[in-house]
């Protein structure tokens, strides 16, 4: 395609069943915002669209949970993700939902005009169903194994293992979510939107026409759909939440939310348009408009190959031009799991990290998994902060600022002859704009961040080499030309910053006295300057001119300590150690004994009186235990959980009538009773009760 005269930018839609993680932002809209920030600050006419997901099994899982409506769950999480999205300053032009008017409207009619012209096959088949919850059992409404990769916890339309879509009935050892009963097949009528008959199409549109500029990632998994033989894909379900189907005997039955959901970025075009008084037509069917969509790569299959088919079914509307899937993000070393509460939650994250946005907006992109999966740390969180932001690009703008500031109260210096270093860091500077463009328009996000981040340490090494806090004492003309020239660097930064550092763009612009408006401050003097356009920082020969006043400096990061961190990581171990709790298995009763073969234990209680760790073992203390009978020694293998002085005076549980045994050269004659808890914790069984003396019989 020829420069587009417009980009329409499309967001996955989350499912409205939880608030926003870490995961969500570094596949779907950190890049996204990254890539419609910059296409703006191009000069282009651009849209970023997204919406809340608010149909499907997830949601009615959730209402069911809470004991609540499927719509106060959407209406609950909708707000907060939108809030969220806002506050993180993700640049939406609209955020619409699933559930609203107009998308049930557009979806409907989407689906009649498919079905007017044919692209439907009526089928009745049989499906999974629930005797007991008297219901068919759709997506994720069943659990089994994963006929791909053997996964046992795989859902009904997708295991979250191994990224493949698929029917319930594909599954192995179903069983329903809902009841836990294994589900029997049963007769219903569905419409089939006939993945075969598009094939073809599919097959010459991505596999020869995307095949250099598709990642390998995206290109790999839709030609192993495409070789695998394409089947037709049912797009009703027998749910009653969601938007019904309108077709004669659709009574009782819904669009399929991956059906419906994609119609999303359709509705929520036209909810903006109609807001602000534009056609919405040209930004989805006017073959001049780039079309991307950013999403995870669990839903590549959908977004090319079944939404690309209906596309092309309806007839009218273009198709995506790239769609630059993101793998997984882990934190920690392990998956997120949203039901296990192992994420790093944004509405927690923007609570506890007050300001730092542009902080976590670095890191994600540092770190995103646009090849592979990779992993978010909490202490590379902090490294990134403390190395990179700190270290470099706020130490960098701190100290030209400080010594502008110092040397010229505020006044940008007048530049005097350059030097030939002067003049090949400010050609440096203005190569950097293609140099991120190139990167940014190939979605390589995490190299764009990289170049940008030079450009920084440019800065950095400029001002090292040139040291105007040592010339400044012999040579001042010479000062006001390295001044100048760093404050040309910095006046870059402040534009070519905005899609990674919003926060940080708009704080730097502000010190440096920029203004998109009327010209003035606040208190109505000091003229101020325009900042610069993405173009303008190569193309313009001054963007700070010699003259102009600047602000004070004010710390664009702050160093993270190591104690913010470890709250974080103490969080995440709470919720391991609930999980561990929730999930702890529960041994199994032992073979049944007789009364006789119980009342031939005698226990009683004791109390441990001296111990000490037995030479050249880490498990076994030694101990002198008083049971009331004599006093004795008891070895024990609880060295790794307890001290010997912890355990002196201890009131505890004895099997006295236990045989001798020999460890390690001492006698042990008997066995204090212990338990333990799901996180591998040793606790004594022993009676609290202050009239219980030793040598006291338990029966």
């Amino acid at each position: 395609m020829n420069k587009p005269k417009r980009y329409t930018i499309t967001t996955a839609l989350p499912y409205t069943n939880g608030p926003i993680h870490i995961g969500h932002l570094a596949g779907v809209y950190v890049p996204a915002d990254i890539y419609a920030r910059y296409l703006r600050l191009t000069g282009n006419d651009v849209i970023l669209i997204g919406g809340s997901d608010e149909h499907g099994v997830p949601i009615t899982i959730k209402a069911k949970n809470e004991g609540v409506t499927p719509q106060d769950v959407v209406d609950k999480y909708h707000a907060i993700i939108k809030k969220s999205f806002k506050d993180f300053g993700i640049t939406f032009d609209n955020y619409s939902r699933t559930s609203a008017e107009v998308h049930h409207k557009t979806a409907s009619e989407f689906f009649t005009t498919l079905n007017d012209k044919g692209e439907f096959i009526e089928e009745v088949t049989e499906q999974l169903y629930d005797a007991e919850a008297n219901q068919f059992l759709a997506d994720r409404f069943v659990v089994g194994t994963c006929p791909k990769c053997g996964n046992e916890e795989s859902y009904g339309d997708q295991c979250e293992n191994c990224g493949t879509s698929h029917n319930a009935t594909d599954l192995i050892n179903p069983k329903s979510a809902l009841t836990g009963n294994t589900p029997t097949l049963k007769q219903t009528k569905h419409w089939f939107l006939p993945l075969d008959k598009h094939e073809a199409f599919l097959k010459e549109w991505i596999l020869e026409g995307h095949k250099k500029d598709w990642k390998p990632n995206v290109y790999g998994q839709c030609k192993s759909w495409i070789d695998d033989g394409l089947r037709p894909r049912a797009v009703t379900r027998d749910l009653d939440w969601g938007i019904p189907v309108p077709a004669e005997g659709g009574e009782g039955k819904v669009l399929y939310v991956w059906f419906d959901a994609p119609i999303g970025y359709i509705s929520s075009t036209i909810e903006w348009a109609e807001r602000e008084g534009k056609d919405w037509e040209p930004y989805w069917k006017d073959q001049d408009t780039k079309l991307v969509h950013f999403i995870g790569k669990d839903n590549i299959v959908f977004h090319c190959i079944i939404f690309p088919a209906m596309l092309k079914a309806e007839g009218s509307y273009i198709l995506p031009e790239n769609v630059p899937a993101n793998e997984f993000l882990n934190l920690e070393g392990n998956k997120l799991s949203t039901s296990k509460n192992w994420a790093v939650w944004l509405p927690e994250y923007l609570k506890e990290f007050p300001g730092q946005q542009d902080v976590l907006r670095y890191a994600l992109t540092s770190n995103a998994p646009e090849t592979k999966d990779n992993d978010f740390t909490w202490k590379d969180f902090q490294a990134r902060n403390n190395n990179e932001l700190v270290a470099i690009f706020g130490n960098f703008i701190n100290r030209v600022v400080v010594l502008t500031n110092k040397y010229y109260d505020g006044v940008t210096p007048t530049a005097n002859a350059l030097s030939q270093v002067d003049e090949e860091t400010l050609a440096a500077v203005k190569a950097y704009p293609d140099v991120i463009s190139s990167s940014i328009e190939r979605y390589r996000f995490r190299e764009a961040q990289q170049e940008l981040m030079n450009l920084a340490r440019l800065g950095n090494k400029y001002l090292a080499d040139e040291e105007p806090w040592k010339v400044i004492k012999v040579d001042e003309v010479r000062t006001q030309t390295i001044m100048y020239v760093a404050l040309q660097i910095a006046s870059a930064l402040a534009t070519l910053c905005e899609p990674f550092l919003p926060f940080t763009s708009e704080k730097l612009k502000k010190i440096l006295r920029f203004t998109l408006n009327d010209k003035k401050d606040d208190e109505g003097h000091a003229e101020l300057v325009e900042a610069s356009h993405w173009n303008e920082v190569s193309t313009k020969e001054v963007l700070l001119p010699s003259g102009h006043q600047i602000g004070k400096a004010e710390l664009l990061f702050s160093k993270i300590e190591d104690a913010t961190i470890q709250a974080q990581l103490d969080k995440l171990e709470a919720s391991k150690k609930a999980n561990d709790i929730a999930n702890a298995v529960v041994e199994p009763q032992k073979d049944t004994i007789t009364f006789d073969d119980f009342t031939k234990l005698d226990i009683r209680v004791g109390t441990i009186l001296e111990a000490e760790k037995m030479p050249k073992t880490k498990k076994l203390l030694v101990l002198k235990v008083d049971t009331g009978i004599d006093v004795r020694t008891i070895v024990s293998g609880i060295a790794e959980s307890f001290t010997p002085e912890e355990v002196v005076g201890k009131r505890v549980t004895v099997l006295v009538n236990l045989a001798p045994r020999a460890l390690r050269g001492v006698e042990s004659e008997g066995m204090i009773l212990m338990t333990e808890t799901p996180e591998g914790k040793l606790v004594f069984v022993n009676p609290d009760d202050t009239a219980v003396t030793n040598g006291l019989q338990i029966s």
